[in-house]
């Protein structure tokens, strides 16, 4: 049998909070947060999920590795570093690895670049093309750390960091590392901004998910850390799910058969019916495709008996980043939360007609009793899926969940 793969230690940044108390918090509030509206480019005013941590981290970083990315990667890590300083004593800096997912990386420093070399003929000083690599996040984090087990990113654009949670979590059962930094960051710029701007895609306003009034998404910037291992600790990676349907570049099959086929493979190897999964975070992105096609996935496998939630109306969409932050969240839920709160699903309350009608955990809902399972969906252009499912474990490893 498979070794258990834990989720030891949290590490959160992103519009909510700068951390695991102030994102709680902000979480389960009773007026919506996160998401504010603000300049993008050009002017264009839009509802944008930024991050307000300290990046002055970024000077412990070579120039090479010195981006926004990896500055907000830093304050998150450091939420975690004991732990990690712990692991790397424990087991040695060969036995400890790194696995990032992102999207962006360091195009911002190209784009302030650029922008200063048309303006005086001259790159800044402190720039070097190398903060645009997409290895970068997991080598400034290796660099740093003086790890030398392997390191590597993911960047399959919005599926990348749970993408990048079960690359680690196969390095742990394979025996190539005892410890693993999983997770995903990006960082908002321009290029996204435009890019999602022109595919007429973001909302001038609050994300609505599931309404008949939805009308895209909300950009935002942020992600999680987690140090993963074998040894127990208080959420177990019960499974995960990957697909590709490679239907089109940017549009999901409309059937949503690649989002079913990441749902029954998380399923299978967490070994578990889909009546036993409490709640679901959504990839909810608001837009008219994808909120139709994940709407009939889970009609499908689940019917319309587990709550779901899209939490990107107070995140924004980390892209790259969005896959960690959710499980992030769903780990928040599963952790010292007796009551069973579930995050919230902020929206008008209109129903699609067109929708399944799936059970929403609107704010203030919660199961009762402590959250056993929570499955989270990423779903990416290109048709690149992927699932994963959480349980509440106790300190010696067991399901907590009781019979």
């Amino acid at each position: 049998m498979a070794p258990a793969v834990y989720l030891n230690t949290l590490g959160i940044t992103c519009a909510l909070g700068n951390d695991v108390t102030s994102v709680r918090s902000a979480l389960y509030a009773a007026t919506p947060g996160g998401v504010r509206p603000s300049a993008g480019p050009n002017g264009r005013q839009l509802c944008l999920g930024r991050v307000t941590a300290d990046t002055s981290g970024m000077s412990e970083l070579p120039i090479p590795f010195r981006s926004r990315n990896n500055a907000l990667l830093l304050a998150t890590l450091k939420q975690l570093r004991g732990a990690v300083d712990d692991a790397v004593a424990r087991y040695g800096a060969h036995r400890v690895g790194v696995v990032i997912g992102t999207s962006t990386s360091g195009v911002a420093e190209g784009e302030a670049g650029i922008a200063l070399q048309v303006a005086t003929g001259k790159l800044p000083a402190n720039y070097d093309v190398a903060q645009q690599e997409m290895g970068s996040p997991a080598m400034a984090l290796a660099t740093l750390l003086q790890l030398a087990g392997p390191a590597h990113v993911v960047s399959t654009a919005c599926s990348s960091s749970a993408k990048a949670i079960a690359s680690g979590a196969r390095l742990l059962r394979a025996g190539m590392c005892d410890a693993v930094i999983v997770g995903g960051m990006d960082a908002l710029c321009d290029f996204v901004i435009t890019g999602f701007s022109a595919l007429d895609s973001v909302s001038p306003e609050r994300c609505n998910p599931l309404s008949r009034n939805r009308c895209g998404i909300n950009l935002g910037e942020g992600g999680a850390l987690f140090l993963m291992s074998r040894e127990p600790g208080p959420v177990l990676l019960a499974g995960w799910g990957e697909s590709s349907d490679a239907h089109h570049i940017s549009a999901p099959a409309p059937d949503g058969r690649g989002a079913l086929d990441s749902m029954r493979q998380a399923l299978r190897r967490a070994q578990l019916d889909a009546g036993e999964i409490d709640y679901i975070n959504l990839h909810g992105t608001a837009t008219p495709q994808n909120d139709a096609m994940e709407c009939l996935a889970i009609d499908a496998l689940f019917g319309c008996d587990v709550a779901v939630s899209s939490t990107k109306p107070l995140t924004g969409h980390a892209l790259g980043g969005a896959g960690a932050l959710e499980c992030a969240l769903c780990w928040l839920a599963l952790v010292d939360n007796p009551a069973g709160r579930m995050p919230p699903h902020w929206w008008d309350g209109e129903r699609d007609p067109a929708l399944p009608a799936v059970r929403i955990a609107e704010p203030g809902s919660q199961l009762g009793r402590p959250m056993n399972y929570a499955l989270s969906n990423s779903f990416a252009f290109g048709g690149s899926n992927a699932t994963l499912i959480l349980a509440r474990s106790d300190e010696s490893g067991a399901f907590a969940g009781g019979a």
